[in-house]
């Protein structure tokens, strides 16, 4: 059995990573979504809320791959090993992307050599979304619907309204 490992803080899940998801899915008979806890981020959304969404938007995919979200706070290489993972999916929008990744499959291939990083080019349409945008376009009360599913601008509007 195939199995992949998609990793990502999730916060929130967005157009550009349900298109990474869909896609990985067809590459990998079982597909992790490991959630970062990472708190260093600072979330918006709490480990459970961001496992919630995602699982709500998986079950929506309906694919004939198995799409398991996992959370995890351990090293990336030890959550794939722990999920039986042989490879790390991660997707790219741009060149400043592929500089970090590029060092992340370096350390990740010292720690551990049999587990392959497979890099995604995000759709062109996707390409400029990042959570931390969509995030802030939401805070100033901008419309983020296309950007993230329906269920997911509520869950931001939700968020802001209670900040207010």
């Amino acid at each position: 059995m195939r199995i992949g490992l998609y990793p990502g803080t999730f916060d929130p899940v967005t157009h550009g990573h349900l298109d990474i998801i869909r896609r990985a899915a067809a590459l990998v008979d079982r597909l992790v979504i490991g959630v970062a806890i990472n708190r260093d981020k600072g979330p918006l959304f709490s480990l459970e809320e961001r496992v919630a969404m995602l699982e709500a938007e998986a079950a929506a995919l309906n694919g004939s791959t198995e799409i398991v979200v996992h959370p995890f706070e351990n090293l990336l290489i030890d959550c794939a090993r722990d999920v039986g993972a042989g490879i790390i999916v991660r997707g790219l929008r741009a060149v400043a992307d592929f500089e970090y990744e590029y060092q992340m499959v370096g350390m990740n291939r010292l720690l551990d050599d049999s587990i392959e990083t497979v890099f995604l080019m995000a759709e062109a349409e996707h390409q400029a979304i990042a959570s931390k945008l969509v995030k802030e376009i939401a805070r100033l009360d901008g419309d983020v619907s296309s950007f993230v599913t329906p269920q997911v601008r509520d869950a931001l509007i939700s968020k802001f309204a209670r900040k207010a």
